[in-house]
């Protein structure tokens, strides 16, 4: 059976007693957050949290966050992990949906989770990290409880097809959802990861993505079943990361492209050490290819796009350390993943097409959270239907092409976003770009895009179009470009480009 607790447990017995997580001034040893773990598993038991009810984790990242879920799924209880940069109306409707009975958070943000959880029928427990029990909520440490409940008896066994997260979508067109992922789902996800990249080496890696996000789970998941640890960091600060490169000999780790291109401008990028950096990870975002080409020129080491989604636990394809790397590319499916490009019909396409991408395999979740009939719409004969649009080549890497939603159908066109930005990300005075559709009475949609310029930089309008006019068929070009003074963006790094159409849509009714 395939159960996240005994990740830990087989760590352990495996490799010993070894640092496991760094933050701050503090280092957390394996051993010790087993220890911790099953003492707020005794006492979330004994503050009446029983199997399968629902526990939010809310909070910047810190050890807490990882001890945490190993503790709730020791409880048989199931890990909702929260972004705390959330709005407290969106951490509402997740505590109301979810029906969570306890939220773990930080004092940092104490104030938005008890404004979110006021009008619940049901009110949380709220149990806070970095502060003293008092009437608003109870210490973390304080909670814990050495006298064992009896977490092993019959009524309390997990099996490998409980829930054991509940991970809400952004929501950007909508409430959020909620994805149901099993024990078996993240398992096997992180197993079969671990296995794609083929090696047993033990290594530190940085932690500097959400933790209460799948991330979380996918970093400490695989970090258990190789003996590594992680360089845990509350937010991304360029000199700190580049510190932990150098003292801990970093070999690889997460991030979005907003972090890789920030380490590519580092002016002082050059006064650390970071000739043990082989290769950095890139999934929540497509990564233009000129910035791979610049990361690799600073600084040795490879770019190694992957992609993945909540609802497939997450990693679907990446790139393998020793195998080909094809830039603009996602790599290949992982172990035990299954890939098909489809039309509209659900008929597979031939290699080089574009269509929608389709997920099978035993990462994929068994659906939403009590909405059976967007789970129906997903999930059909054991395939996810992604809404993405990709293509396979014949060495079968994949290549996302776009999302469906973003897809733009100007005068009965398809044209692709990521073709543009692909372009544009290639003039030497444009930082950011994405590209977005909005609506127009004669083309039925307009491409607009918006664009952070480098510091420094006075490229215009006119200039951009004609940079892309000369390099596309003139159809396939934006019309109107907006300047903006940052891409706006979720936790994850993913631009919201919801928020971008509407912004772009109003300005342009301005003009």
């Amino acid at each position: 059976m395939l159960i996240l607790k005994d990740l830990l447990e087989t760590n352990i017995s495996k490799y010993g007693e070894y640092p496991f997580l760094y933050f701050q001034d503090r280092i957390v040893s394996n051993t010790e957050t087993k220890r911790y773990a099953d003492e707020l598993a005794n006492g979330l038991r004994e503050m009446g949290i029983e199997k399968g009810d629902r526990v939010i984790v809310c909070m910047p990242n810190c050890p807490e966050v990882l001890i945490s879920y190993q503790g709730i799924t020791r409880a048989g209880a199931v890990i909702v992990p929260v972004m705390f940069m959330l709005h407290p109306r969106e951490i509402h409707y997740i505590a109301r949906n979810s029906n969570a009975k306890a939220v773990i958070t930080s004092s940092h943000i104490l104030q938005n989770v008890e404004l979110a959880v006021e009008g619940l029928e049901q009110k949380p427990l709220l149990i806070v990290v970095d502060a003293p029990t008092d009437e608003r909520a109870y210490n973390f440490y304080d909670v814990l409880r050495k006298t064992s409940v009896d977490l092993e008896s019959e009524q309390n066994e997990i099996t490998e097809d409980d829930t054991a997260i509940i991970l809400y979508t952004s929501g950007t067109t909508g409430n959020p959802k909620g994805v149901v992922l099993t024990h078996k789902n993240l398992y096997s996800n992180a197993a079969n990861s671990v296995k794609h990249h083929d090696t047993d080496e033990r290594s530190t890696t940085i932690g500097v993505l959400p933790l209460a996000h799948v991330y979380g789970l996918t970093i400490s998941n695989t970090c258990y079943l190789t003996g590594s640890s992680i360089v845990v960091f509350p937010k991304f600060e360029l000199k700190e990361v580049f510190e932990a490169i150098e003292k801990h000999r970093v070999k690889s780790f997460s991030a979005v492209p907003a972090m890789i291109h920030a380490m590519i401008a580092f002016p002082q990028a050059d006064e650390y050490d970071t000739s043990s950096l082989e290769s950095i990870g890139s999934g929540s975002a497509p990564l233009p290819v000129a910035l791979i080409h610049a990361f690799k020129q600073k600084f040795n080491a490879d770019v190694l796009e992957g992609y993945g989604l909540s609802e497939a636990a997450p990693v679907v394809t990446a790139h393998t350390k020793d195998g080909i790397i094809k830039p603009g590319s996602v790599g290949i499916p992982i172990p035990g993943v299954e890939i098909k490009i489809v039309d509209d019909d659900g008929k597979e396409l031939p290699r080089g097409e574009v269509g929608e991408l389709i997920v099978r395999g035993d990462n994929v979740t068994p659906g939403y959270f009590q909405n059976e009939e967007e789970s129906k719409r997903v999930l059909k004969d054991g395939w996810l239907f992604t809404g993405d649009m990709a293509r396979m080549d014949e060495d079968g890497y994949l290549f996302i092409v776009d999302r469906k939603k973003d897809l733009i159908i100007r005068g009965g066109f398809n044209l692709y976003p990521r073709d543009v930005e692909e372009i544009l990300s290639t003039h030497e005075g444009v930082s950011e770009v994405a590209v977005v559709g909005i609506p127009d009475e004669r083309m039925g949609e307009e491409m607009v895009a918006c664009v952070v310029k480098k510091p420094g930089s006075a490229v215009t309008e006119t200039e951009l179009i004609q940079f892309c006019q000369q390099r596309l068929a003139k159809h396939k070009t934006p019309r109107k470009v907006f300047f903006l003074e940052q891409l706006p963006r979720n936790g994850v790094g993913k631009i919201l480009k919801t928020h971008l159409r509407q912004t772009a849509a109003e300005a342009a009714v301005k003009d």
